[in-house]
């Protein structure tokens, strides 16, 4: 008995041989040192399924936003949206725009926009006039038995009235008288070439300052000892225009809010208008020969 417990106690000393174990799917050295790497960064581990292919982890919120933005998915509805945005930002662009081309009359005074109103009525009216005058010269020269005698006679009226505008032919007609009266001596040069100029645009036909014709190459300058000179003549006050046009354009276009009147009484000086059915501009103005223009061959 002795001797059988004898050799069991031997045994049980003894460590038990290892037994070899298959190693299962996926454990290789390759894939324990991947999952060692996944550990170590943080990621999930990869479960693998028996007989099915290895599972990626599900992706990141970066990832799921790109995917859903890019590439773009455009509805019909989205599209016909966008069209109608476009077209309304042009309307509005065009609308801009135009609303800008009338920023200075936008801008003006109120007694500008009278001013330029009237002016541009006087302008239609004797553009009209001239158009009726010269649709009649047309007609008698159609219906006139001696065409050569009847254009000679129109040829003589017209320079007739380009003598009246060179200031070699006396003007008579509708009209107004301007007295200026400027006993502090404050009126210069520069004001009376702005009356000049408002008379012109308001219409004037033939303008005569006190014994001086004016033309289109008349000139102002001021007297170093005081006064006004005229095409280089001198010219004391009162000073008087003597002016042929329509009595109802001209006087208004002096009288407006910051006119030529209201300008004149800012200096101390007192303007006079007196409207007549019959001026005469007798002055004559001696004309220049040209040194340099010659008429252009047609």
């Amino acid at each position: 008995m002795s001797e059988e417990r004898e050799p069991r106690e031997r045994d049980a000393g003894r460590p038990e041989p290892e037994v070899p174990v298959a190693p299962e799917a996926g454990d290789t050295p390759g894939a324990r040192s991947a999952a060692a790497a996944r550990e170590a960064s943080g990621e999930p581990p990869v479960v693998a399924s028996a007989g099915s292919e290895p599972v990626e982890p599900p992706a990141d919120g970066r990832t799921r936003l790109k995917a859903a933005v890019w590439p773009p998915r455009v509805s019909r509805g989205q599209l016909v949206v966008a069209l109608l945005l476009f077209a309304l930002g042009l309307a509005l662009a065009i609308q801009v725009r135009s609303t800008n081309d009338h920023s200075e009359l936008r801008g003006a005074r109120q007694e500008d926009l009278v001013r330029i109103l009237d002016e541009l009525d006087g302008k239609q009216q004797r553009l009209q006039s001239e158009r009726t005058q010269l649709e009649q010269s047309l007609a008698q020269l159609e219906n006139s038995s001696n065409q050569a005698k009847e254009a000679q006679e129109q040829t003589r009226k017209k320079a007739a009235e380009l003598g009246v505008l060179a200031g070699t032919e006396k003007a008579t007609g509708p009209g107004i008288v301007l007295t200026i009266d400027d006993p502090q001596g404050q009126v210069k040069a520069d004001m009376l070439l702005d009356t000049l100029q408002e008379l012109r645009a308001a219409g004037a036909e033939a303008i005569q300052i006190n014994d001086v014709r004016v033309v289109a190459g008349t000139y102002f300058t001021d007297n170093s000892s005081g006064g006004v000179q005229i095409d280089g003549k001198s010219v004391s006050q009162p000073f008087r225009f003597t002016v042929v046009g329509n009595p109802q354009d001209l006087a208004p276009a002096l009288n407006i809010p910051g006119g030529v009147v209201r300008s004149l009484e800012n200096h101390q000086a007192r303007a006079t208008i007196v409207q007549q059915q019959k001026v005469l501009v007798d002055a004559l103005a001696t004309p220049k020969p040209l040194q340099y223009g010659k008429p252009a061959a047609k």
